[in-house]
Parts: C-alpha cells; structure tokens; sequence
C-alpha cells in the first residue's frame, strides 16, 4: 500500500518560495508517476507538475519557469521548489502518485483521476 505524506507548507510573502516534500512509502516504480496538485478556495484541483521515474517531466503553464519538481535518489521522495511565489499560487497542494499509469506524463497532469494514491495536502499561502 502506497502512502503519501506532504510537508513544506506555510506562509510567504510575493516573490518568496517554498519548497514542498512528499515521501510515498511503499512506492518504489519506475514506470510511475509523481505529481503535485493543488486545489484554490472554491475552486477545481490542477495539476502543477508531474514526473516519471525516469525523470521526465512537464509543468502547468502557471507555473512553468517558476517551479521545479524532482525525485529523491531512491525515488520515494518527490519535491516542488516553488519560486517567485504570487498571490495566485495560495491553495492546499497535494501529492499523487499513479504506480502503473496508462497515459503520457501530459495527459495525466491533467487528469486528477489517474492516479491512484494522494496525500492529506499542505497549505501554501502567499500574501502581496
């Protein structure tokens, strides 16, 4: 059984970063895929970025250039340095893991129900 567990939140002012860890216990594929989410006040959860176990990975738009997503050296850890931090970015983010996905790396950031396992999410709040 996969579990995943998110730390790294918290509070920053535009323009910080943060850096969010998410260790999956049990999740041990390198056909897999990791992925961060988050999900806004009132709003529908979006993928943000998302990697393979070969390493491969694709960003939102939002994002990209701004965030970096990575594996840890046994690949049971997977990080989201976020930087240059907006107002926009505040939400609880959640990582997801999908042990035996069934489509590209892309079709799955956008597909929410791909993956299988997620963790409990931890709040990100960026102030102007």
């Amino acid at each position: 059984q996969v579990q995943l567990v998110e730390s790294g939140g918290g509070s920053v002012q535009s323009g910080g970063s943060l850096t969010l860890s998410c260790i999956a216990s049990g999740y041990q594929n390198r056909r897999g895929y990791l992925a961060w989410f988050r999900q806004a006040s009132g709003k529908e959860r979006e993928g943000v970025a998302i990697i393979s176990g070969r390493g491969y990975a694709t960003y939102a738009d939002s994002v990209r250039g701004r965030f970096v997503i990575s594996l840890g050296n046994d690949k049971n850890m997977v990080y989201l340095r976020m930087h240059n931090l907006e107002v926009r970015d505040t939400a609880a983010y959640y990582c997801a893991a999908a042990p035996e996905p069934q489509g590209t790396i892309y079709q799955a950031l956008r597909a929410p129900n791909s993956f299988e396992f997620w963790g409990q999410g931890t709040q990100a709040t960026v102030s102007a």
